[in-house]
C-alpha cells in the first residue's frame, strides 16, 4: 500500500474552523510523493498560485519548484501554512515569494502580480486555485451574502488575476483553473459552489479559444475528494469520517495525487493541450 492510500484510510472525524490549517490537520495531507522525481519539466519559469500555502496549492507549488521553477503564491491569512510552503519550496533550491490578502480585491491582485514581477521578473504559469465553499442542506438556508462572496473568491478573482498578468505572458506559457467534480455531478448541498465551478469550466474554454492565436494555453483541474484544509473547515464531524469514500476508489486522494495533473498541463508535455479539463477525483465523475 502506497503512503498516499494509508493516509487516505487514517482520515477521521475532526473539525476546524473557516478557512482551515493544515499543521492542525491529522493525519496531515501528503503533499509530495518522497519517490517523485523532478526533471526539469519547468525549469527557469515562475509560477503565480492562489491559494498555495496549503493543501493542493502548496503541492503544486512544491511539485513546481521540484520540477525548477520559482514561485509566487498568494494566501489569506494561513500564516504558519504559508511559511511552511516557503521552505518546502526553498527546500528545492527554488526561490518562492508569499503574498499575504484577499483575492477578491482586484487592487490586491494587481499588487500581487507586480510583486512577483518585481522580484523573478517574468511570469510563466498562473495558477488560479484559491476557492471557498459553505454547503448547505435546504434551500431555505442559502446565505445570500455568502453567496456572493463564494462568487467572489471562486470565479471573479480569476479575473481579476488574469486581467493582472495577461500583459506579462506569452507565447509558450499557460493558465491553469481549478475547477471541481462538483460541476459534473451537480451535490444538492453546494448551491452556488457547484455553480461556480461550473462557471470555470466555461471561463476555461472561452479563455482558451480568446488567448489560442498568441500561444498561450489554457486548461484546468477538477479535483474530486481531496485531503484538504477545507474539508474539516467546512463538514461536520460524520461527513468528515466518511469523506471520500462514496467514490469507486473508496477513499479520498490526496494533494500529490492532483498536482501531476498541474505539473502536466504547466509544461510542454502539454503543447497540444488546451480548453480541458483533467480529472482527478477517484472516478467520481463517471458515476453522474
Amino acid at each position: 500500500m502506497t503512503d498516499y492510500e494509508k493516509k487516505s484510510e487514517q482520515v477521521h472525524a475532526q473539525s476546524q474552523p473557516i478557512p482551515g490549517y493544515q499543521q492542525q490537520m491529522d493525519p496531515e495531507p501528503l503533499t509530495i510523493r518522497d519517490n517523485y522525481r523532478g526533471s526539469g519539466k519547468l525549469q527557469n519559469k515562475v509560477a503565480l498560485i492562489t491559494g498555495g500555502d496549503s493543501g493542493i496549492g502548496r503541492s503544486v507549488a512544491v511539485h513546481f519548484a521540484r520540477e525548477g521553477a520559482d514561485i509566487a503564491f498568494a494566501y489569506l491569512q494561513e500564516d504558519e501554512d504559508a511559511r511552511t510552503t516557503c521552505r518546502l519550496v526553498e527546500k528545492e533550491g527554488r526561490k518562492c515569494l508569499a503574498k499575504k490578502g484577499d483575492i477578491r480585491d482586484r487592487h490586491f491582485c494587481k499588487k500581487f502580480v507586480q510583486e512577483a514581477v518585481d522580484k523573478f521578473g517574468k511570469i510563466n504559469i498562473l495558477v488560479n486555485h484559491a476557492g471557498e465553499q459553505h454547503p448547505v442542506e435546504k434551500v431555505e438556508d442559502l446565505d445570500l451574502d455568502m453567496m456572493e462572496k463564494t462568487y467572489q473568491t471562486n470565479i471573479f478573482a480569476m479575473y481579476y488575476m488574469l486581467k493582472a498578468a495577461i500583459s506579462h505572458l506569452s507565447e509558450g506559457d499557460s493558465i491553469i483553473n481549478t475547477t471541481s467534480v462538483t460541476a459534473y455531478v451537480g451535490p444538492p448541498h453546494f448551491l452556488d459552489y457547484a455553480a461556480t465551478n461550473g462557471a470555470i469550466v466555461t471561463f476555461t474554454r472561452s479563455l482558451a479559444h480568446n488567448l489560442a492565436e498568441r500561444k498561450i494555453r489554457v486548461n484546468a483541474v477538477a479535483p474530486g475528494p481531496i485531503w484538504t484544509p477545507l474539508i474539516p473547515s467546512t463538514f461536520d464531524n460524520e461527513k468528515v469520517e466518511k469523506f471520500g469514500k462514496n467514490t469507486p476508489m473508496k477513499r479520498p486522494g490526496q494533494p500529490c495525487e492532483v498536482a501531476t495533473a498541474f505539473v502536466y498541463l504547466a509544461s510542454e508535455d502539454a503543447s497540444y493541450v488546451t480548453g480541458q479539463v483533467l480529472h482527478v477525483d477517484g472516478g467520481m465523475s463517471m458515476q453522474s
